[in-house]
This record gives structure tokens, sequence and C-alpha cells, in this order.
């Protein structure tokens, strides 16, 4: 995930363009084969127990490759060979990045030391892509002050979940932009869902029709010419999958108890909030995606 973040880096600091950044992540894309595509290319496993390892995703929040060795599917050792192959996140991105001539390998190690730097992440931590170092990395986007602690506890592992859910279900071709916050919000196609409990969560997911087709279009694996019920639907899936997950992992991990609602479409044209509330731009190549969060414990 720290391509994302390193895009986020790359933007806010004016060192490329947004189009310049989505067709890196395009082409870091075509480079980095996905641990399934790599497992059949391997014979380990058919197309068919693929889509089974995927489906099962959408109940569990687990990486590809531990579900595989749950379910017996993958031993560890043919996990680890297959992970071998795969050419790390952030290295893919640069070497994108120094084919197409935005910056050169210079520029590169520069730009990824000052990286490094600003948001007080080692070597190995970069190369790893841990857990601790992605939920401090939200935090900062989050909260939109780097001079600043990041936001903890479950408001970032709410946003580390969505983050692994855009990438398991819609791509990873996409960059964070640093949040904002607001107390008004005119909206185009605005989605939401609320959770109840010990926390209280509202998600809002709005985007242009445009995006939401192309969105939908990602998520069911199907091709949507139009907006329609079956793409409002896809994407009340989405944020239903999202926090369906987030109330069982809160369950299973913390034995917290939470209820959730049916999502909605937001009516109005304009959202007013009773707070400055949080607004998340997430950019994919097919458009931008704006998350917003009302959270109180």
């Amino acid at each position: 995930m720290y391509a994302q973040f390193f895009g986020n880096f790359l933007l806010s600091h004016e060192l490329i363009t947004t189009e310049q950044l989505l067709a890196a992540m395009e082409r870091k894309n075509a480079n980095r084969p996905r641990l399934g595509t790599l497992a059949m290319h391997a014979g380990y496993l058919s197309a068919s127990e693929v889509e089974h390892i995927h489906i099962v995703q959408t109940h569990k929040d687990r990486k590809f490759g531990e579900l595989a060795v749950e379910l017996g599917l993958l031993t560890q050792a043919q996990v680890d060979e297959l992970l071998a192959l795969q050419v790390p996140d952030y290295l893919a991105f640069g070497q994108a990045l120094i084919d197409m001539g935005i910056i050169d390998t210079y520029e590169w190690e520069r730009l990824v030391a000052d990286y490094i730097s600003e948001n007080e992440i080692n070597e190995l931590d970069f190369a790893e892509d841990s857990r601790e170092r992605i939920e401090y990395a939200l935090g900062r986007y989050v909260t939109n002050r780097t001079d600043s602690e990041p936001i903890a506890g479950y408001k970032t592992t709410y946003t580390t979940l969505l983050f692994n859910n855009l990438i398991r279900f819609i791509g990873d071709d996409f960059t964070p932009v640093t949040s904002i916050n607001f107390e008004e919000y005119p909206t185009e196609f605005c989605i939401s869902q609320e959770i109840h409990g010990k926390y209280h969560i509202k998600l809002y997911i709005d985007m242009p029709k445009e995006t939401c087709i192309a969105f939908a279009s990602r998520y069911v694996g199907d091709d949507f010419t139009e907006f329609d019920e079956y793409v409002e639907a896809s994407i009340m899936d989405f944020a239903n999958l999202h926090n369906g997950l987030f109330c069982v992992n809160e369950s299973n991990s913390d034995d917290v108890e939470l209820t959730l609602d049916p999502p909605q479409i937001e009516e109005g044209p304009l959202l007013v909030f009773e707070h400055p509330t949080t607004i998340m731009p997430v950019i994919y190549p097919f458009g931008t995606i704006n998350f917003i969060f009302e959270m109180k414990a």
C-alpha cells in the first residue's frame, strides 16, 4: 500500500501532476501481477479456486495468501515462493516513473529518502508494508495535520480496512488525497450507512454518476454502461461489505458488539454536519471518490 501513500507525497509536494501519477499507477499494475495470477501461472491454483478465495475475502478481512493456506489450497512455502516473485509495490511504482521519464534514478533515491524521513519510516518498514506503518500513515492523512499525532484506535482500524477493501475489490491503482474538514458538502451521487454501539460511525460515499458506473463495474466484474439501479445497488453493497467486515472484526478481536443500519441514498444536494467532518478524496483513473466519515465513540 505504500505506493498509494508515496503518490500522495509526490502530489502534495507538487513533484508530479495527477495525470502523471495515474499513468504511473496504471503502468505499475501492468508489471506487477497479483498473487492469484502468479499462483495460476505456477499451476498451484485454478481460476475457480482463485475466485473462491476472492469470495471468502468478502466475509473475512484476510490477505489472499493467508486465506489460501487456511483453506488448504496453498502451503505456506508456496505462498512464500509466490511473494518472492512479486516486485514490492513502491519499487514497481518508482520503476514506472523512471520508465516514463518523469524522474531519474537519482531523483527516485532522493525522493524515497525524503518520504521516509518525513513520515518517520525506516527502510525495513517501507519494504515490508507493515500494518503499524500503514496505520500511522493513514492517521496522518486523515487528521490533515502533519504536526499532530496520528489518530489511533478504531478510527485508524476502520480507515485501514477501507483501503484494504479498495485494493481487494476495486483495484490498487488509486491515491488518497490528504483529507479536509468541512461543515457543509455538496453531493453528486451519495450513499450513507451508519454503525451504532460502542462507536458511532456514519460513512458517506459520494462521486459523480460517471464515476459510479466505473466503480460498480470494477466491483461487480461486469461492464455497466449507464447509471441505473444496479449501479446504485453495487455501491451500497460495497459500503455494506466494508462496514460489515469492520463490525465482525471488532466483535472477534475486542468483543465489541455493533449494529449496522441498511445503506441508503442521500437525497439532498447538500450535506450539513453539526461538527467539522473529515472528507478524504481517493483518486482512481476513472474518477475521484469522496469518502466522508462522521466518527465518535
